[in-house]
C-alpha cells in the first residue's frame, strides 16, 4: 500500500473551479468568429423565445446555415464547467448526429445564454464557455461563439461585440400565458427545439 499526500490547495479552491475560461483563455483557443453576429442573435431569439436562465444551443453547418437548434433551462449561479457541458452535450445529442468519424470538424456549435446582470463576464460565463468547448470536442463539433442575453441587448464574450436589440425582455408573457407579438411580427406559438 503506498502513502502519499494530497496536493496542498488554497482555502476555498477546488478542482471542480478549475472548469472555467475566462475570456481571454476563450480567445486564445481559436472560437470560430460570427460572420453577423446581430443576424444569428435575432434568429435563435425568435425562435427560442430566451428568458432569463434559459439556453439556446445551435449547430451551423459549413455553409453558415441553423441545421438544429435547441433551447432549455438551467439552474443559475453554477460555476462548475462539468454540469453545463453535460447539459449541452446532452441536447446536442437529441437534435444532431455527431462528427466524430470525420477527420476535421465541419459544423459549429454556438451557445447563447439569457440571464440577468450586466454585459460583463462572469465567472458563471466562465462554466458556460468551458462546457460548451468541451462538449464540441465529445461530439466532434467545432467550437463557436458564446453570447449572453440581457435586459441591455446582447454581447458575444471575448469577441467584443454587442447590440442592444433583441434583449432579454424583447418579448413577455400575457395574463392568459399567450406570447406576445413583438415588433417584428414573429409568431405567437414557436418551437422550443428545431432541426432541418
Amino acid at each position: 500500500m503506498a502513502i502519499g499526500f494530497a496536493p496542498e490547495t488554497t482555502a476555498g479552491t477546488s478542482p471542480r473551479l478549475a472548469r472555467t475560461l475566462e475570456p481571454a483563455e476563450w480567445t486564445a483557443t481559436g472560437i470560430a468568429l460570427l460572420s453577423n453576429p446581430r443576424e444569428i442573435v435575432k434568429d435563435l431569439h425568435a425562435r427560442h423565445l430566451p428568458s432569463p436562465s434559459t439556453a439556446v444551443v445551435a449547430v451551423f453547418g459549413a455553409d453558415g446555415r441553423l441545421t438544429a437548434s435547441a433551447s432549455f433551462t438551467q439552474r443559475p449561479g453554477l460555476t462548475d464547467g462539468w454540469e453545463r457541458r453535460n447539459a449541452i452535450l446532452a441536447h446536442l445529442r437529441r437534435i444532431t448526429p455527431h462528427d466524430l468519424r470525420r477527420r476535421t470538424a465541419v459544423r459549429t456549435a454556438v451557445l447563447m445564454t439569457c440571464r440577468e446582470g450586466g454585459m460583463d463576464w462572469t465567472e458563471e460565463d466562465g462554466a458556460w464557455m468551458w462546457g460548451l468547448r468541451d462538449a464540441c470536442g465529445l461530439h466532434g463539433l467545432r467550437c463557436g461563439a458564446y453570447i449572453t442575453l440581457n435586459r441591455n441587448g446582447w454581447h458575444v464574450i471575448g469577441e467584443n461585440r454587442r447590440g442592444r436589440t433583441p434583449h432579454c425582455a424583447s418579448w413577455a408573457p400575457q395574463q392568459d400565458g399567450a406570447v406576445a407579438l413583438r415588433p417584428n411580427g414573429a409568431p405567437e406559438a414557436l418551437r422550443r427545439t428545431t432541426a432541418r
